[in-house]
């Protein structure tokens, strides 16, 4: 994954602290400003502290899942303009259609592999 595009803001939000952090240090690599959080409620905090250009978001978290997550970043915190992202381990239709009605952008399987992660990550033209 190469250094060439855009800075950008981006929190990466998974239970699996390691998948977190690992997938924050690529990035950060990559030259992004990065910040991770591995529950709801922090990855909220996070979010209104950081207010990030890219959300990547575990969709399957304990006590607040990514769905409830990703509908109050866009109705509490004004996320409107984010890239929103449900990272998943489901990709069937009615995972696609429950991410799209919680206000996600995109709806990416894990693992996610870094040209899929490039492709998010370009600017929209």
């Amino acid at each position: 994954m190469g250094a060439g595009g855009p800075r950008r803001r981006i929190l990466v939000v998974d239970d699996d602290v390691d998948a977190a952090e690992a997938l924050g240090e690529l990035l950060r690599d990559c030259g992004h400003d990065v910040v991770t959080a591995h529950d709801g409620p922090r990855a909220l905090d996070r979010a209104r502290l950081h207010r990030p250009d890219v959300v990547l978001l575990d969709i399957t978290m304990p006590e607040m899942d990514g769905y409830e997550v990703a509908k109050r970043m866009r109705d509490e915190l004004g996320l409107c303009d984010a890239l929103l992202v449900a990272l998943s381990g489901y990709g069937e239709d009615r995972h696609l259609r429950r991410t799209r009605e919680a206000g996600f952008d995109q709806h990416v399987t894990k693992p996610v592999d870094t040209t899929t992660l490039e492709e998010l990550l370009e600017p929209q033209a």
